[in-house]
């Protein structure tokens, strides 16, 4: 096998596929990218077993063939690389050579045919969403989807599909974050719903472009598969019924509150210095007569900072985790911001003001006085 090529885009292309690979591979093979060199392009390939990546680059090939070279040793030399073009020759010992102007290395390889096909998804239903779009939804719920093992269901991001509409949903028992996109899609049922692993949105929202272009999903019962680019992604979907989370939402509130979404947020940062001083993390918001208070206390001081809120309804004190109400606000774009309320120990759902593009949920603390 010989090919030559770009050093930006062998690098650009590692720097995507090795996203894949697991600290801790079942098989020694499963360190390495696969390369396959074949008519104008070379195609990389790492996987964890679960989610494989692929990336199709442009290439003087040679000689076609595959190797499986380890894949951060392979990224790291890349990247030290002088620039302009790379050949690399590999051998009937799958030991690789490596040439850019004056820059020369020898890496050793692995057989290619140890290394697991992808699994590919042939059939099941199309979906097309903009990358950028699909990016921003992704990045806006990924810090609520659960990291406990302990209820895998969680760790992944539902995915609900109507023909009108697509709605992500993440939930890790303290907070719930929901994005919706406004689309028309053709079904083949009423609604779709998926499970996709949360590790594999949060790669996919680092990979896709910030461009119109259109990422397509193809989804069947037990795999999904993205594609993007240049760029392949397939996982395996994640199997269960997960949590029905509209019997969560509170139909109605007693208390609605409306503030500056960026005077919040910088109210609650300069809170949190104090709070993560205390012992249970803890931040103070208090509703009153057109007023928000949010204060925080520790050992070390206090702090507290005022600002104007438009209050419907009644007055209404309430204490949050300073890292979980923190996560919310920093998600939120728009100028303004809704919250609103029942009760100090019932949740706490943040809206926009106008329409219902997202919607967060976080549980208060329970404070006794």
């Amino acid at each position: 096998m010989q090919f030559t090529m770009n050093v930006s885009d062998l690098l650009g292309g590692l720097n995507t596929v090795t996203r894949a690979l697991a600290a801790r591979p079942a098989k020694q093979v499963l360190e390495g990218v696969l390369i396959n060199a074949e008519g104008d392009c070379v195609t990389l390939t790492c996987s964890d077993g679960s989610l494989t990546i692929q990336s199709e680059i442009t290439a003087d090939v040679r000689e076609p063939g595959r190797v499986v070279l380890p894949g951060k040793l392979f990224t790291e030399l890349a990247r030290r690389l002088p620039g302009g073009e790379v050949t690399i020759k590999v051998g009937d010992n799958h030991a690789a050579s490596i040439r850019c102007m004056s820059f020369r290395s020898n890496l050793s390889g692995m057989d290619a045919q140890d290394y697991p096909e992808m699994a590919r998804v042939e059939e099941g239903t199309t979906l097309q969403l903009p990358q950028n779009r699909l990016r921003e939804m992704i990045s806006r719920v990924v810090f609520a989807i659960a990291t406990d093992e302990s209820r895998q269901i969680l760790t992944g991001c539902l995915m609900e599909v109507s023909p009108e509409e697509c709605r992500l949903v993440a939930l890790d028992g303290f907070r719930l974050a929901i994005q919706k996109l406004q689309q028309h899609f053709d079904l083949p049922e009423e609604q779709l719903r998926m499970v996709v692993p949360g590790r594999v949105f949060n790669e996919m929202s680092r990979i896709m472009a910030d461009e119109e272009e259109p990422c397509t999903l193809l989804f069947n019962k037990t795999h999904m598969q993205a594609t993007f680019g240049n760029t392949r992604l397939s996982s395996v979907l994640l199997v269960g019924e997960y949590i029905d989370y509209r019997k969560i939402l509170p139909p109605s509130f007693k208390t609605t509150a409306k503030a500056n979404r960026e005077s919040v947020q910088n109210a609650i940062d300069r809170a949190s210095l104090m709070a993560r001083e205390g012992k249970n993390n803890l931040i103070r918001m208090s509703f009153r007569n057109d007023q928000l208070s949010i204060s925080s206390n520790a050992e070390m001081g206090d702090v507290l900072e005022e600002m104007p809120a438009e209050l419907e309804g009644e007055p209404l004190d309430i204490a949050f985790n300073a890292r979980y109400i923190s996560d919310v606000i920093r998600n939120i774009t728009d100028d303004s911001m809704c919250m609103c309320f029942n009760s100090a120990v019932s949740p706490c759902v943040v809206r926009p003001e106008e329409g219902d593009q997202y919607l967060y949920l976080i549980l208060p603390v329970r404070v006794f006085q």
